[in-house]
């Protein structure tokens, strides 16, 4: 093959990747990742009875992987698969405020899957969680908004290459294999945002396929199969695909890889829905805690991001009142008049009953949107409303940051009752719970992965 004189970008993610050093994270690094895979495990649990997951085990074959939560045991691919699907499932995992991309959905499923199948300790765990983590997060900052504008789910796209990263990264392949698996991931991204139309559920499968993609096309790299040096930038590669609206910018990926770890700033999500109606739904139940009646607001104005529109509150009619339970959580509207009826907006509040209840289908209609050109998405993701009363009074509530994000970070404590609550949500023991929370803590530095066998029902 001849290459170029200038190194590929596939060729300097691959440098970085193989060179994987646990002495290059700092250890408020190390504890992010530790909360993204506590935070996944609460969230596997959380879903593992509802339907699109016990679907998904339909789809799947039998082996000694683990699905978190389920009794038996899985091939490697369909524990990814189904991890994946039941972690994103609920909308309520980890985001980043720069993409929005959901990485712990997907890493996460991938690097457990290949370190229990090779028997791989903890601290290969952690170092693939980082590494992929940090890869997807810094590919969703080559072309802000043009993914979405493409009809693609970032987080399906980038978490395939990113998988395949992570798990090259467990596996310790070299630079030349790296650079294989990413290209061959390139040719296994996929995930349209359809699922939007009529509140279907391609989108909660996004992360596990991705997962499952990834780490199939890392072991086809290790075995010798070759893929594209040129996936990223090439005249036919990913950006062109994904994103042809947009030239992409290389310069937030690369510059400061390995010393400056953006997953620092990874949110962790306190509500139950779409990562930007999150500040709006804050400001909503402020607005209920001044004494503010629904009964009392003539109409409620949000100010949003031009590229949040499509998907979070167009067609309006249909986002005043949402088909589905899961259609629920991308309407802005129904969550905002949610988290003002019932002061937050958790699993329970998502159900077919609550979309059904005319209170908050009155509320949802009174709600509206103008573009503010000044919004600073997706570099943050902020909240404005303008509530205009029967009484001729006018209430401003405004929220400048996502809570649980980096400038209103989540405690360890509020993570680990995350935890528990949602552990307790999919129908273990409160005892349960604790001492999975508690043997959650050993992950990165257990010997293997049998700690994962505690975490089946």
């Amino acid at each position: 093959m001849t290459q170029a004189s200038a190194p590929a970008i596939a060729e300097i993610l691959a440098d970085w990747l193989a060179s994987a050093d646990a002495s290059a994270l700092e250890p408020g690094t190390v504890e992010i990742c530790r909360r993204i895979a506590l935070d996944v495990a609460g969230l596997c649990i959380a879903a593992r009875n509802e339907t699109y997951v016990q679907a998904t085990i339909a789809a799947s074959g039998r082996g000694e992987a683990t699905a978190i939560g389920h009794a038996r045991g899985f091939d490697p691919f369909s524990a990814a698969l189904i991890n994946g699907t039941a972690a994103h499932g609920e909308d309520y995992d980890d985001t980043f405020e720069g993409g929005p991309v959901h990485s712990g959905a997907v890493v996460v499923p991938a690097a457990m899957a290949i370190c229990e199948m090779e028997g791989l300790g903890g601290d290969r765990l952690m170092l693939a969680t980082a590494y992929g983590a940090e890869l997807l997060c810094r590919l969703s900052l080559v072309t802000p908004k043009a993914i979405h504008k493409a009809g693609f789910h970032p987080t399906a796209v980038f978490g395939t290459m990113a998988a395949a990263g992570a798990v090259s990264v467990a596996l310790g392949l070299t630079k030349e294999q790296t650079v294989s698996a990413l290209g061959i991931a390139g040719s296994m991204a996929s995930g349209i945002i359809e699922y939007l139309a009529e509140g279907t559920w391609t989108k909660r499968m996004h992360a596990g396929w991705a997962a499952q993609s990834g780490l199939r096309a890392a072991l086809m790299a290790r075995g010798g199969f070759l893929g594209p040096r040129t996936v990223f930038e090439g005249t036919h590669g990913f950006f062109h695909a994904f994103a042809p609206t947009r030239k992409p910018d290389f310069v937030p990926l690369l510059a400061n890889l390995g010393t400056r770890w953006v997953i620092d700033d990874i949110a962790f999500k306190p509500f139950a829905c779409g990562t930007m109606t999150q500040p709006f739904i804050d400001c909503a139940i402020a607005l209920a805690a001044q004494g503010v009646r629904a009964e009392d607001i003539v109409k409620i104005t949000c100010d949003v991001g031009e590229g949040t529109v499509h998907r979070l509150w167009e067609p309006l009619a249909v986002k005043h009142r949402p088909q589905t339970p899961y259609a629920a959580k991308f309407s802005t509207p129904f969550c905002m008049a949610i988290g003002f009826l019932d002061g937050k907006a958790g699993l329970s509040q998502f159900s077919e009953a609550r979309i059904a209840d005319k209170q908050a289908q009155d509320l949802a209609a009174k709600i509206s949107y103008v573009i503010n050109p000044d919004d600073p998405y997706p570099d943050n993701f902020i909240g404005r409303l303008t509530a205009t009363l029967k009484n001729g009074e006018t209430r401003v509530l405004q929220q400048d940051h996502m809570r649980g994000g980096a400038h209103a970070p989540m405690s360890l404590a509020e993570v680990e009752t995350k935890f528990v609550d949602n552990a307790i949500y999919g129908g273990w023991t409160a005892d349960a719970a604790e001492a999975a929370r508690a043997g959650m803590k050993d992950l990165f530095i257990a010997r293997d992965m049998q700690l994962l066998r505690s975490l089946r029902a």
